[in-house]
């Protein structure tokens, strides 16, 4: 399954406290209506405290720069 966008992705995390774990962000956006696209980019991303949405969004690009492709 391609990787999400980061705009995917922030919308369903809209109102999330940071600092956030993985595992608040999988909670968060579940609860918020998050496609399955989005849940399988969330539950890729790496087990670390996020600050904010620009770490999130950082952590996306890397993962789709790992497997060639571009998120769009």
């Amino acid at each position: 399954m391609p990787i999400a966008s980061p705009k995917d992705v922030e919308k369903c995390l809209k109102g999330v406290d940071y600092p956030a774990k993985k595992q608040d962000l999988l909670k968060h956006a579940q609860e918020h209506g998050a496609d399955q696209q989005v849940m399988e980019t969330l539950k890729q991303l790496p087990e670390q405290n996020f600050e904010g949405p620009v770490g999130i969004t950082k952590a996306i690009g890397e993962m789709s720069h790992r497997q060639g492709g571009t998120a769009h």
